[in-house]
């Protein structure tokens, strides 16, 4: 037979499951501290179980769980010697919610219930307190009408703030109880209106009501946001916790507060909370009354202080970890209400876990799983000084594409960032970025844009920088040409200070104070070296196209270089108008006459990567997008021609720098441009003309970036530099292309090493998947390759037939119809894109059983991608370079939970 309530500390749900599982993390807390002798007013608690039959019963209990409920309630009216809403000998009970995973403040509570307009004159008489009465249920009053029947909070305040008014009370402790009458009748009228029946007085049915009522809070709107933000499952639901009451605003010897055995901002080990005298619970949280410092108990009540701190010291050490309670101190005795394991930041989390190792606490395997991967994210990145972005005025909110802060004077494009950057430091902002945008992204401190989605351009190159982004912030109307942001009523220009915070999506007008991040030492560098202990030869690398970008990546614990975009270094200054010279070239003479201008710019890139890398290998990507992506935009062209005929001097000039062409030329050479730019316009250039397919039919684009890496190798390697270069060739769907790339980067690589006498010198020809077909003929395809690199960005595109930039649109409606659990883009699919991803690894390895084996798409450093790549056998992941440490520790956690799940099936086997 099913069991569904559970008495405090009268057996527990060992056995049928977790505690927690059917419990919750409040019930099973309030189960273990009644179990253990800490004072906790007795109660019961309904089964997480009860919430889902609820909702799947067409919201009604069945009637053996309300049997089972009257039961559980007739033995704490026995154990306490009451009954509930007797006048004679009255029991009140609170109504709270509970699920396995703390969701603080997302679900509701009830307080006081029980009370009625005659059970209200027995706690006068039992409590010899008629205000302590009366406040009582004017506060129950309030909770059942706003929690059960929905009636705004507002609605009951303005009651109450009329009648201080009235009556000249600076807070609620100033109203008499003939005040609180007068408020109790005018809530009961609230009541009436609000619902068209009068306040019940039926203890049962309240009782009956508010459980109803806490279950259906798991739907509310800030829940559902909360589990959804928090990778929190729909299913879990959350049980009731029905508990005796007691008191913290009978006078001033009794108090409530909650509080944390650590503090969990920082992690020092000091006893940490706040409390209120003559209040109830939510008084504390509500910010009605300014709550003390728990410290300050101390003087006021130490005996309950005292308790306080052993009982608490005792719960942590039981549970083995920081501990998050609640307490009531009811006539100077003390009550713990709740105990569960603590919320804490990024840094806090990483230091209780060094802590508690060193005090012998926990192991290693388990500090590093009490860390989740995301968290670090607070601990590598700038972020605001709380003060200071508390003063200025929040503008707007979008995505939190890149974690981090960012201060900086708006600049509208690119050049004007270049140049303005020079001077102070620069926030970029667009209505989207592209490509050629990258040379302003590289200097901008932080990039705001109106659209786009976690994976767009400016969120993938902004994580890849570490440069902090907001994307998709639409409420924001940008004007490029007037280089005016407006938003709301509140309009900035070009020039103004902006503030980012990359971590939350949310936009600041003003200056904040920023504090830096150190990976380097203290606790986080223990922390991580441990991370490493853990992972063994699973590698993690780093997505970087700059030596700037690798020297982050080594300092935050790369251990090579997964993927350098080629591309990228083709916009720079002085280097754009050559690539441009190239692809608008007649001929092969002349595409070979500018790519010999462009051989020692990416010469000395390279050159750059490898100096940073001595020693661990650097894969290097062969040039990826479609041409159109390095000239200007057709209709921009179509529209400056068609302007030029009437264009001032100034405006001429204007459009000969744009273009890189003499003012003479104009009218000639604009229209050609325009013929090319034709030419090369696709109508689907994601599948077109790009990656091995522009390799193929320009080879003399391979043969120079070939050349580069070489000449590049030799340089850096003749300097006593160890050099590890892993050649990729992208975007193929069968061994062929591959076959015919391949050839060319041999040919050069032997030329140019047997040129430098360097014939002994290793290296890897390999290739990017991000085509189904290259995943289905991997078997093919390794016979040829050295190296599988997953680029699971367009594996995912070409996989499920999506577009990563046009998702953005109807991302929320497939998230949240639970078509996707997850955005595809930011969290690897398993089912379909990881099985691609699967067979391509094992086919691949089924002719070359030593084939290295990675992952260099965005999902390369997002904690549950990490996983899955360490179960399918990868050798590594790549990511951006402020992610390595999330990869790390992903990839340990991986690794000890793969260790834990081997010690249990090889225990059940022997069993």
């Amino acid at each position: 037979m099913s069991k569904y309530v559970y008495s405090f500390g009268g057996g527990t749900a060992d056995g049928e499951g977790t505690m927690k599982d059917i419990l919750g993390g409040k019930g099973a807390g309030l189960a273990e501290m009644s179990r253990t002798g800490v004072p906790v007013p007795p109660g019961f608690t309904i089964s997480t179980e009860v919430c889902n039959i609820y909702f799947e019963n067409d919201k009604k209990v069945p009637a053996e769980v309300d049997e089972e409920v009257d039961r559980a309630l007739a033995k704490l009216e026995e154990q306490m010697g009451q009954k509930l809403g007797d006048p004679e000998n009255l029991l009140l009970v609170s109504v709270r919610s509970g699920a396995k995973f703390s969701m603080p403040g997302m679900m509701d509570t009830i307080l006081n219930l029980g009370l009625n307009d005659e059970s209200v004159q027995g706690l006068v008489r039992k409590s010899g307190n008629e205000r302590f009465a009366y406040d009582c249920y004017r506060r129950f009053i309030q909770m059942f009408g706003n929690v059960v029947m929905g009636i705004p909070k507002d609605e009951f305040e303005h009651v109450l703030e009329a009648r201080k008014q009235k009556v000249r009370a600076k807070v609620d402790t100033d109203l008499t109880a003939a005040d609180l009458k007068t408020v109790i009748a005018d809530y009961k009228k609230v009541y009436k209106k609000k619902t068209g029946s009068d306040f019940p007085q039926d203890p049962h049915k309240q009782l009956e009501m508010a459980r109803n009522a806490v279950f259906q809070s798991w739907w509310n709107p800030r829940a559902s946001h909360y589990r959804k933000m928090n990778k929190i499952a729909d299913n879990l639901g959350t049980a009731v916790n029905v508990q005796t009451m007691v008191f913290g605003n009978m006078g001033d010897d009794s108090a409530t507060g909650v509080g944390f055995t650590r503090n969990p901002a920082t992690g020092a080990k000091e006893f940490y909370g706040e409390y209120l005298v003559n209040a109830q619970g939510e008084d504390v949280v509500a910010g009605i009354r300014t709550p003390q410092p728990i410290s300050t108990l101390k003087d006021l009540m130490p005996e309950a202080y005292e308790q306080l701190k052993d009982i608490t010291a005792r719960l942590e050490q039981h549970y083995r970890d920081v501990q998050d309670f609640e307490f009531t101190i009811q006539d100077r005795k003390l009550y713990m209400l709740q105990t569960r394991n603590g919320k804490r930041t990024g840094p806090a989390a990483v230091r209780i876990a060094v802590d508690m190792v060193e005090e012998g606490l926990i192991s290693k395997e388990e500090a590093i799983m009490r860390v989740d991967p995301q968290q670090l994210d607070q601990l590598l990145h700038p972020v605001l000084e709380e003060k200071s972005k508390n003063s200025l005025k929040k503008i707007a909110a979008g995505l939190p594409a890149s974690p981090g802060a960012a201060v900086g004077k708006i600049v509208f494009t690119a050049d004007h960032a270049v140049e303005a950057a020079k001077s102070a430091p620069v926030i970029l902002v667009r209505k989207e970025t592209v490509p050629d945008d990258i040379h302003g992204m590289e200097v901008a401190k932080g990039i705001l844009t109106s659209r786009g989605g976690m994976t767009s351009h400016a969120a993938v190159v902004a994580r890849g920088m570490g440069t902090p982004c907001v994307a998709g912030a639409e409420a924001i109307k940008v004007d490029e040409h007037k280089r005016l942001l407006s938003v709301d009523g509140t309009v900035l220009k070009e020039g103004d200070w902006i503030t980012l915070d990359g971590t939350a999506g949310t936009v600041y007008a003003g200056q904040a104070a920023t504090v830096d991040a150190d990976p380097s030492s203290g606790f986080l560098a223990k922390f991580m070296a441990w991370t490493d202990e853990f992972r063994g030869d699973f590698g993690v690398r780093a997505n970087a196209d700059i030596p700037r970008d690798a020297r982050a990546a080594r300092k935050f614990g790369a251990e090579g270089i997964g993927l350098c975009r080629t591309e990228h270094m083709f916009f720079g200054e002085g280097r754009i108008e050559h690539m441009q010279a190239m692809i608008l070239a007649g001929d092969e003479k002349s595409r070979r006459q500018a790519l010999k201008k462009l051989l020692p710019m990416q010469r000395s890139d390279f050159a750059g990567l490898f100096k940073e890398m001595d020693g661990y290998p650097v894969v290097i990507r062969t040039l990826d997008p479609p041409l159109h992506e390095f000239v200007p935009k057709r209709e921009d062209l179509m529209v400056d021609i068609a302007k030029l005929p009437n264009a001032t001097t100034q405006e001429k000039k204007a459009l000969a720098e744009r273009y890189g062409i003499e003012v003479r030329n104009l009218k000639t050479e604009l229209p050609k441009l325009l013929h090319r730019v034709e030419e090369l316009h696709e109508f689907n250039p994601m599948l077109g003309h790009r990656g091995c397919r522009l390799g193929i039919t320009y080879p003399e684009i391979t043969e120079m970036q070939a050349r580069a890496i070489f000449e590049a190798v030799v340089q850096v390697a003749k300097k006593g530099v160890k050099v590890i270069p892993e050649v990729m060739i992208p975007l193929i769907g069968g061994v062929e292309e591959f076959v015919d790339q391949k050839a060319i980067v041999k040919r050069v690589a032997g030329e140019v090493l047997e040129k430098a006498g360097m014939t002994d010198q290793e290296y890897m020809i390999g290739t990017m998947i991000e085509i189904p077909r290259a995943a289905l003929t991997a078997d093919k395809v390794a016979q040829e390759a050295e190296f599988f690199s997953f680029g699971t960005n367009d594996l995912t595109q070409t996989a499920m037939g999506l577009s990563r930039d046009d998702y953005v649109k109807f991302s929320k409606d497939y998230e949240a119809r639970k078509i996707f659990k997850a955005d595809p883009f930011a969290v690897l699919d398993r089912e379909g894109v990881g099985q691609l991803v699967e067979m391509g690894t094992n086919r691949g390895r089924s002719t070359r059983p030593d084939l290295e084996v990675g992952i260099c798409g965005e999902h390369g450093g997002e904690p549950n991608s990490v996983e899955f790549c360490y179960q399918v056998g990868m050798n590594y992941v790549s990511c951006s370079p402020y992610r390595v440490p999330i990869a790390r520790l992903a990839a340990a956690q991986a690794a000890v939970s793969a260790k834990s799940a081997g010690a249990k099936a090889e225990a059940m086997r022997t069993a």
